[in-house]
């Protein structure tokens, strides 16, 4: 060895000591954090990944060495940052530390390639010493390893379990071969039974052999394509992982799944999975923890004022475009009127709505009752009647807006009776159950007035151009175009109010073909307005956004929905 050798040998060897005293500390900081602090075993990873067999040889090329991050072999005699773990190693380390200051020059690395990640399969003291010397890459023949999941150099222990777990359930159902761009990667690892049930449940009987496999792959594609994706795809158009950053589209999924599951038991109903979809979105700038964001999904919750617009983004995302109101839940107090109410909106409902019939009670004994269950038949015998689907439902509570409210989020819309007399004199406000209704309730109302029997066919809407009544044009828009009613659009002009909000309605209506309308521009009282002109063109249902004030300000200025709540004698839609 030249004198030289032996001076670069000597630093080499002191660089050796500088590296084992940094991986101790290292070792003793990630034995007191609770992480691993060793590299990834290839053979390891390779397995957890489901290596297809297919591998490519890309030759010799520089690649980087921060994502060097495990060995084939020697995965125990470094550390993650590529440190000497083993005083033994302390020559040939040495050595080659030497020969490179002597620009003896080394031979390139042999490495494993998985997604963007590498594993040395031969040359780890090479890569130890350039991350030593600060090199930012390494010549390495390269041979990449496909598998079924992707992996990358950031991926820390719990992520490649969660792959692991997702390529588990990629080897049980092909679904990567089967929907090549699916990507239903969770961070909640262990949920995945969870897709496997419902694709099961989609295989109807289960068959033996080849006809098992086929029945397999149809019932993962049935699945796929008309189960999951869509709630995905409703899931994307809300933005609701702009709300759960940390999660994927999979994890919203599975949380709208166990929701789901949830709220059958507890509302004795079917429960549509998309219906729920935006009731996930937490609007909160500092939002609570995810569990506590869980529990709020899952448990019960208070009811509060909804963001207008939200019933309207989810049913143009579930493209609703010609079935609005699928779920209606009907609220039943027993009495005649109410009845007949459900009744006549029975007659002139066209669609094949599913109707959720819903009646509170206040203790248990009343729910057990000969009453209930007479209730309960005569909603059925309705339904079939009419040639309907519906499901009947108690629930034992003393607030019956706060259960109407609760469930409400779960269906299209809300049916309720006004609580009216027949007579041509007013009341004087209406009920407070039904002002906090019109308030909270995250879904449209129709509110019918006692006594009360309309075809729903001259529909007036009352229109201001505010959020609310934006969703309630909405609503016009699909009654004049998918059923042809008449539609009078009244503006009544205010200092917050101009002509131009009715032109926007008429562009609005106009873009979705809807042209035979009358436009209607008032002043004066907007309640006023508006009766006058649905009785000039006698209007027998109504179309408004709710109340336009809260708290004090609507006790002491009042509300034009109030009013009109109080004095229209015909159905009326109330909007969010």
């Amino acid at each position: 060895m030249t004198e030289l050798s032996q001076i670069h040998y000597q630093l080499a060897l002191r660089d050796f000591q500088r590296a084992r005293q940094q991986a101790v500390l290292q070792q003793l900081l990630a034995r007191f954090r609770g992480e691993g602090p060793s590299l990834l075993p290839f053979k390891e990873i390779e397995q957890h990944l489901r290596a297809t067999g297919e591998t490519v040889n890309h030759g010799a090329q520089e690649i980087p060495l921060k994502k060097i991050v495990g060995s084939v072999s020697r995965y125990k005699d470094f550390t993650g940052s590529f440190l000497p773990n083993r005083d033994a190693d302390q020559e040939r380390w040495a050595e080659l530390r030497a020969a490179m200051d002597d620009m003896v020059g080394v031979p390139p690395i042999e490495v494993y390639q998985i997604g963007d990640a590498y594993f040395v399969q031969d040359g780890n003291h090479r890569v130890s010493i350039a991350r030593s010397m600060d090199s930012k890459t390494i010549t390495a023949y390269v041979t990449e390893i496909k598998t079924r999941v992707p992996f990358s150099s950031d991926d820390d222990p719990s992520e490649i379990v969660c792959k692991a777990h997702y390529a588990d359930f990629l080897e049980q159902t092909d679904l990567d071969k089967l929907r090549p761009d699916a990507d239903l990667m969770m961070s909640f690892c262990g949920q995945y039974q969870i897709l496997l049930d419902q694709i099961e449940a989609r295989r109807g009987r289960p068959a033996d052999g080849e006809e098992s496999k086929v029945s397999r792959d149809l019932a993962v594609v049935d699945w796929y394509d008309h189960v999951y994706l869509p709630i995905v795809e409703i899931i994307r158009e809300l933005g609701v992982l702009h709300h759960f950053p940390e999660r994927t589209e999979a994890d919203m999924y599975v949380l709208l799944s166990e929701r789901r599951d949830e709220l059958e038991l507890q509302l004795g109903w079917h429960v549509e999975l998309g219906t729920g979809v935006s009731d996930l979105i937490v609007e909160s700038e500092a939002p609570p923890s995810l569990f506590e964001r869980v529990k709020q999904l899952i448990g019960p919750r208070q009811a509060s004022e909804p963001e207008p617009g939200l019933w309207r983004q989810q049913q143009l995302a579930r493209g609703r475009y010609h079935h609005l109101f699928k779920d209606i839940l009907v609220g039943l107090d027993g009495t005649e009127e109410n009845w007949r109410t459900f009744e006549n909106y029975l007659k002139f409902n066209f669609d094949e709505d599913r109707f959720l019939g819903l009646h509170v009670v206040p203790d248990q004994g009343a729910l057990d009752s000969e009453e209930i269950r007479q209730m309960q038949s005569r909603f059925i015998g309705m339904i079939e009647g009419a040639g309907m689907k519906g499901e009947f439902a108690v629930e034992i509570s003393s607030n019956p807006v706060q259960v109407i409210n609760k469930r409400a989020a779960w269906v299209d819309a809300v049916l309720v009776r006004g609580n009216r007399t027949p007579s041509n004199q007013p009341l004087d406000s209406i009920s407070a159950e039904l002002k906090l209704l019109v308030q909270e309730c995250p879904r449209p109302i129709l509110v019918t007035p006692d006594g009360t029997s309309s075809d729903y066919s001259r529909a007036i809407l009352a229109y201001d151009g505010s959020p609310k009544a934006d969703e309630a044009l909405f609503i016009a828009t699909y009654l004049a175009s998918r059923w042809q009613k008449s539609l009078t659009v009244v503006t009544v002009e205010t200092p917050y109010t101009t002509s131009a909000a009715m032109k926007g309605a008429q562009r609005y209506l106009g873009k979705h073909g809807v042209t035979d309308v009358k436009f209607v521009l008032r002043t004066g009282p907007i309640s006023e307005a508006v009766l006058e002109t649905a009785e000039e063109n006698d209007c027998n249902l109504l179309l408004m956004g709710g109340f336009g004030f809260r708290s004090l300000r609507q006790l002491s200025l009042g509300s034009s929905a109030e009013d009109l709540l109080r004095e229209f004698p015909h159905p009326m839609w109330v909007c969010r």
